[in-house]
């Protein structure tokens, strides 16, 4: 409860950002009224937050550079052997990997983290660019491992930027919007890629990638530097961080404001951190591996066009299945606990790799995209939050963000060597039923040994000078 400039004669509930005042000496704090359903961070950020929807809507098109259909671009139109188009993918998976952990660190160090956005994003252009003017081995591999490299930047400096400029109380339902919108610029992608991928050679894809991987920089460059709270940004936060924009602050909350950082050895102590880590990698060892068999399957005996229509018909259902999810899982998670919506995607993954084994009609496979784009865009919002609940305090948001996508990418790898194997001796329908085994595995995994990350801080009243009271949470 804030109180007017009056004193505690006149109470104000305020249920939006409040914007600090001063009366006859006394600090109050002035209702700050938004359109219904806006993030309000009632200091002026929202050019910065319109800036962050435009760069999760170009970057949807540029993080995993050309992504499956440079496959089909090497097979149908360089007609390469499948040897060599596998050397490239793993050499590049393998660099992507090990970029993950130095990429975490670094985002956590540096304080202009929309330079490291801007420098991944030029990154991505110069390797599309190179494929389409110099489609050698070499220069593939090149290509490819310069955007694996800028991928691994991308998550946690979007996230990074996102707790920087909204704080922890509106971080749910803006990453779920960040996932929304994020997956309306894959759509738009699949369908423009899907237009332009048969022309110039097959080399539209590329340049399409680089032209909008300027349109990333353009957007990352209008999110302005001092809207991003560099502690916040890396997990630093006091347990008032979200007082701060008052102007008679106590020394206690100014003091647990102050940024605290933490070894690496605290969250590898930390039995929830390794817990959630496990759960993640058997989780993406099951579903990785379906990926690969499900393009396989959809572009078996099709040639450049065909392929590129089925994936791109597979991306688009599964992206539309996001849009609406994520801004519903980012409100029902302000007051919903951590776990129970985690439980969804592990639920969802079992499930459809037993109804692969049913049919392999190009339109049955595409429509189950609908099940792995729900799962993906839910587990996407609830592990970015999870990870900001278990290193709140500690410093080591975005470093913890790049640990675990290591070993989920060593997980993921496993998986494809794993399912391509037993696809090879015993057939498609072995392949799911062992992914959808392991998926069951992680579901039990999760379920009964990961505990609720979400803290409910009890609310206190915090008395300032001159009478007035704040109640905070």
């Amino acid at each position: 409860m804030f109180y007017g400039p009056g004193g505690e004669g006149t109470p104000r509930t305020v249920r939006m950002a409040c914007s600090p005042r001063v009366a006859n000496g006394k600090p109050y704090c002035v209702e700050q009224k938004t359109r219904r359903g806006a993030i309000s961070t009632g200091d002026g950020k929202q050019g910065s937050i319109r800036a962050l929807y435009a760069l999760n809507f170009f970057l949807a098109d540029v993080q995993g550079g050309v992504g499956p259909f440079l496959v089909i671009f090497l097979t149908s139109i360089l007609h390469w052997h499948p040897g060599r188009i596998g050397i490239i993918m793993g050499v590049s998976g393998v660099i992507g990997v090990l970029a993950q952990i130095p990429a975490g660190a670094l985002i956590d160090q540096v304080r202009s983290k929309r330079m490291i956005v801007a420098a991944a994003a030029a990154l991505i252009a110069l390797g599309s660019i190179g494929i389409a003017l110099f489609p050698t081995f070499g220069v593939v591999v090149a290509g490819q491992s310069f955007i694996g490299v800028a991928g691994a930047v991308f998550g946690p400096a979007i996230a990074a930027i996102t707790l920087g400029i909204v704080g922890r109380k509106k971080l749910e339902r803006q990453i779920g919007r960040n996932q929304s919108i994020n997956s309306t610029g894959n759509v738009a992608n699949a369908l423009m890629i899907g237009a332009v991928g048969g022309s110039l050679h097959g080399k539209g894809i590329f340049y399409f990638v680089s032209l909008l991987s300027l349109a990333t920089i353009v957007s990352v460059l209008m999110i302005r530097s001092k809207d991003i709270d560099y502690a916040l940004a890396r997990g630093a936060d006091g347990v008032y961080e979200e007082c701060k924009d008052h102007t008679a602050a106590s020394e206690e909350k100014e003091q647990a404001k102050k940024p605290q950082y933490s070894g690496i050895h605290t969250l590898l102590r930390d039995r929830r951190v390794l817990i959630f880590a496990a759960s993640c990698i058997l989780f993406h060892f099951a579903n990785a591996g379906m990926g690969p068999l499900v393009s396989e399957m959809l572009a078996k005996g099709a040639g450049m066009n065909s392929g590129l229509r089925f994936v791109s018909a597979s991306i688009i259902v599964a992206q539309i299945a996001i849009i609406p999810l994520g801004i519903f899982i980012g409100r029902r998670a302000e007051g919903s606990p951590r776990k129970l919506l985690f439980l969804i995607p592990f639920c969802l993954l079992p499930i459809r790799a037993l109804l692969y084994t049913f049919s392999h009609q190009p339109d049955f496979l595409v429509g189950l995209a609908l099940l792995d784009g729900s799962a993906m865009g839910i587990f996407g919002i609830m592990q970015l939050l999870v990870i900001a609940d278990l290193t709140r305090g500690t410093g080591r948001f975005n470093l913890t963000q790049g640990a675990l996508s290591t070993a989920v990418g060593i997980g993921a790898s496993s998986s494809n060597f794993v399912a391509g194997w037993i696809v090879n001796r015993f057939g498609f329908n072995a392949g799911f039923l062992t992914m959808a085994g392991i998926a069951g595995a992680a579901l039990v995994f999760f379920w009964m040994l990961m505990p609720e990350t979400r803290e409910v801080i009890k609310k206190e009243k915090i008395k300032l000078p001159g009478k007035v009271a704040v109640q905070a949470a």
